[in-house]
């Protein structure tokens, strides 16, 4: 089998997003979490319907590589900016994250669209102790979302974001995160941060999807055989 290809499609953090984010930085993990399974859930389900009789363990790899690369090059491009393109490159970095766990849940036969997958990807990434004390801080998301935006003074919340996201996506590495912030040091340090955290939270994702506890997930979605 051909390796395929899962470069496609990444694009861009919409800008909603963002403006989600920043309005409750707080919240970061919980808003990347829905964004993703919207935008990368039917994505999941399309790419892996592509290889039918695929191996799941193979394919579940191939989509843990191809991450991996992507995330060290969005560090690298991104990392010149230091602290100006410090939110955009930590959302980036989620988003490739989230979306690796989305792929890596398909090929394993899971159903990347049932609610339960972003619940999971908030697990996996140690944001709750479990998948299913995430699900109910991600349906309380909404309600507070109207209120956050409707604050005024949103100035400032920036670094109160930067720094969430760096507990978020680098949670290993946080301790060295200062060096991404100057411009020009940051790219070769973002391209290893980057990469390493992925591969960390992409080996949790291979282990939740792939070993016994994921075959015991029988009712959050798994597709039959």
């Amino acid at each position: 089998m051909s390796e395929p290809d899962v470069t496609e499609g990444v694009g861009h953090p919409p800008e909603s997003l963002i403006a989600r984010l920043r309005a409750e930085p707080e919240r970061a993990p919980e808003h990347i979490a829905l964004a993703a399974a919207e935008r990368f859930g039917p994505q999941a389900e399309r790419w892996v319907s592509l290889w039918p009789g695929h191996d799941p363990a193979k394919l579940a790899k191939i989509a843990y590589r191809k991450h991996v690369r992507l995330a060290r090059v969005e560090g690298a491009a991104l990392g010149v900016g230091g602290f100006v393109t410090a939110v955009p490159d930590l959302v980036a970095l989620a988003w490739i994250q989230s979306r690796m766990v989305f792929y890596i849940a398909a090929a394993h036969g899971y159903d990347p669209t049932h609610p339960m997958r972003p619940a999971e990807l908030l697990a996996i990434q140690e944001v709750y102790p479990t998948a299913a004390e995430a699900r109910e801080a991600l349906d309380g998301v909404g309600r507070h979302m109207a209120v956050a935006l409707a604050e005024k003074g949103l100035r400032g919340r920036d670094q109160a974001l930067v720094e969430r996201l760096t507990r978020y996506v680098v949670r290993r590495v946080a301790r060295r995160a200062a060096g991404r912030l100057v411009p020009l040091l940051g790219a070769p340090i973002g391209a290893v941060q980057n990469g390493n955290a992925t591969a960390e939270v992409g080996q949790k994702a291979l282990r939740f999807y792939g070993g016994e506890k994921g075959s015991a997930r029988a009712d959050a979605g798994r597709e039959p055989a």
